[in-house]
């Protein structure tokens, strides 16, 4: 018997088999999938737009063909004419799945849109930056000596700023004539430097005296998400920060699925290229706005990223990242411009920084947290963890630094779960589970208001309560353990083994019920078995990752612990500790550093010099790669247990008792114990 179509939504990992002829639109509804429409699929509103995906995913088993979808209409080519469809979108009340297909639920077509948690840190940066403003009156051209205009305008400089010699770029080349005229020959112009004795080139140039400033871009550029930090390039100053889904997602949610989709699908590497940088160049356009300024006036963007996304920004084909060795096309620090990545959004002369990239698995990304939290000077032993989609890993002193990345995956972002989501409004964010009736309250996206608060009800109304982000699934996971209705192993109870009738069956295993709004027409939010694996597995690469720095360093504890990301910002110690996600040390050597890789490229942007440094540090750095490490999976293994099977926890011991309980077939579990809230 042949089998119905096979549908799977991203970012949301919903999937489900529906008859050939199923609108899209009437299988995300019936998924749940967080997909807009309010003209009732009459194909009016635009709202409900979705990308298919085509050609092989082995991350989801499906080869998606051009014809899973039926062809245009009568309504997608009116709405086309009339207003436009962007290409490769389809309105999904009038497509119609006809076969296996992959489906992207763009950020703008969801209802609960993306709140990118990746907000500026505070941080004193001394200012040198790569480019400056100069004011000069040129002569005029004279028929008797006749230079051309940019020698009198190098000439200026060197007679009024002591500039001995300049080059340009050829895009603002053919704008000088007008601009000097128009000044009267007294005009302000950028030049940027790539190294401290290089000569500068002229990047930009405006009649009489600039007084509107310039600005750059620092861009974290993640698997996920990408955050951008618009910048005063004269007082440092954040005015507008910014960020956007990565819509690479389409192509696969962790790094090594879209390594696979180039190595699958011809010219897959060229499409995940376009779509980042689309996404880079709308994202600059918004920011731009909402900061009331012209993108022309954005001269310098620096970017970090992991080596998957820094070889698809840059056009190079991933798929050595993908096989030992894992070979970088290049690990050094890159000086282009705006045209030679096709960001069309910025002046085609604007500058862009890359940061060097440590080793084929660990990026950009983790050489600006390098820069951002200078493990190399502290006098301490301490561990630096930036979790993503991909974990990249520092551990170091005045001694030396090591770094690696650890493959998490996407469940602590919220994917991957059964009633998760991106952070977005309306998400459960935090948990708390009282451990004698083992009852939940909780705090969502959008509300300050806990649950059990008055005014709770009021807060949600308009977003309603729609799923689990990545913090809250995990404060569920740990509030859980603690409150005796998960063992250590990871295994849920029953009802009758926990005391509680939020356990509640589900095929051969239990879920632990949080919210159930099916009365009034919501969702029911629960915490299923295949959802604690997930996060299990998250969370045993991570501790691996770290465990595997500490056996190089040759010690079984660190002083400090140093969260980043926004996963550092928005999650509790005490969780984290419970969960075993970082290793043990008291709860007050747990800090968080915020986007501390934000922070790393902010400061690439706004000081020369620091650029200079973290290209010397990062081959100071000692790099372990965890995927030929054997040690890794041992550690993996034991760290699968809540919080481990074999690493004492001595300081989290001093803050909860976790109970002794056991949840295997005939066992009634049980035990209670009393714990401190930090």
């Amino acid at each position: 018997m042949t089998q119905d179509p096979l549908v799977v939504f991203t970012p949301s990992g919903k999937r489900g088999r529906f008859a050939a002829g199923t609108p899209v639109l009437t299988a995300a509804r019936q998924l749940g999938v967080d997909l807009d429409s309010v003209c009732g699929g009459r194909g009016i509103c635009s709202k409900c737009q979705v990308v298919p995906g085509f050609g092989d995913f082995p991350k989801h088993g499906i080869h998606s063909g051009e014809d899973a979808l039926s062809g245009w209409n009568t309504v997608e080519a009116r709405y086309d004419e009339k207003r436009g469809l962007p290409p490769g979108r389809r309105l999904s009340c009038q497509a119609q799945i006809l076969g296996d297909v992959v489906i992207d639920v763009p950020p703008e077509s969801q209802v609960h849109r993306q709140v990118v948690r990746k907000a500026a840190s505070a941080r004193v940066i001394e200012m040198d930056p790569a480019t400056r403003l100069y004011y000069i009156e040129v002569e005029a051209p004279d028929m008797h000596e006749p230079t051309g205009d940019l020698e009198r305008i190098a000439r200026a400089l060197k007679a009024q700023w002591g500039i001995e010699k300049i080059s340009t770029e050829f895009s603002t080349l053919a704008s000088l004539q007008p601009i000097l005229r128009k000044g009267d020959w007294k005009i302000t112009v950028a030049l940027h430097k790539t190294d401290i004795s290089a000569d500068p080139r002229l990047i930009a140039a405006w009649p009489g005296l600039h007084e509107a400033g310039i600005y750059g871009l620092a861009i974290d550029l993640g698997s996920t998400t990408i955050a951008a930090h618009l910048t005063n390039l004269d007082s440092g100053d954040v005015v507008a920060s910014s960020g956007i889904m990565n819509p690479q997602i389409r192509f696969g949610e962790d790094l090594m699925s879209r390594v696979s989709y180039a190595m699958m699908n011809p010219g897959g590497d060229a499409e995940m290229t376009a779509a980042v940088r689309e996404a880079i160049s709308t994202l600059a356009s918004e920011i731009a706005r909402e900061a009331g300024i012209d993108p022309a006036l954005i001269l310098e963007t620096v970017f970090v990223c992991n080596p998957v996304m820094h070889h698809l920004l840059l056009g190079i084909d991933p798929v050595e990242l993908g096989q030992a060795p894992f070979a970088l096309a290049t690990s050094s620090a890159l000086n282009l411009t705006a045209a030679d990545l096709g960001l069309t959004t910025l002046p085609a002369s604007a500058q862009v920084y890359i940061l060097p990239c440590i080793a084929g698995h660990v990026g950009a990304d983790a050489a600006a947290v390098a820069l951002s939290e200078q493990p190399g000077k502290s006098e301490d032993l301490v561990l630096i963890v930036d979790v993503g989609t991909n974990a990249e890993i520092l551990l170091g002193d005045k001694t030396r630094v090591l770094a690696c990345s650890s493959p998490t995956g996407p469940a602590f972002e919220g994917a991957q779960i059964s009633s998760g989501q991106r952070a977005a409004a309306g998400a459960i964010e935090a948990v708390r589970i009282d451990p004698e009736t083992k009852e939940p309250r909780f705090r969502i996206i959008g509300s300050k208001f806990w649950s059990d608060e008055r005014g709770f009800a009021k807060a949600v109304a308009r977003s309603g309560i729609t799923g689990i982000c990545g913090s809250g699934i995990i404060e569920a996971v740990a509030e859980m353990r603690m409150a005796g209705v998960l063992d250590a192993s990871g295994l849920i109870g029953s009802a009758e083994q926990t005391g509680s009738a939020r356990c509640i069956a589900e095929g051969r295993t239990h879920a632990y019920v949080l919210h159930d709004g099916r009365a009034t027409g919501g969702p029911l939010i629960t915490v299923t078995q295949g959802d604690i694996r997930a996060i299990q597995l998250a969370k045993s690469a991570l501790y691996a990752g770290a465990r595997l720095l500490m056996d190089t360093r040759g010690v079984d504890k660190v002083d400090r612990v140093v969260l980043a990301g926004a996963f550092g910002a928005h999650i509790s110690p005490l969780h984290a500790m419970v969960l075993g996600m970082i290793p043990d040390v008291p709860l007050d050597k747990v800090t968080s550093a915020g986007n501390a890789a934000g922070t790393g490229a902010r400061i690439a942007l706004c000081n020369l010099a620091a650029r200079r440094q973290i290209e010397a540090d990062v081959g100071a750095i000692t790099k372990v790669e965890t995927a030929i490490e054997p040690r890794f999976q041992e550690h993996f293994v034991a760290a699968n247990a809540i919080p481990h099977a074999t690493d004492p926890f001595p300081e989290l011991a001093r803050e909860v008792t976790l109970p002794q309980v056991g949840f295997k077939k005939g066992d009634e579990g049980g035990g209670r114990r009393r714990r401190r809230r930090a």
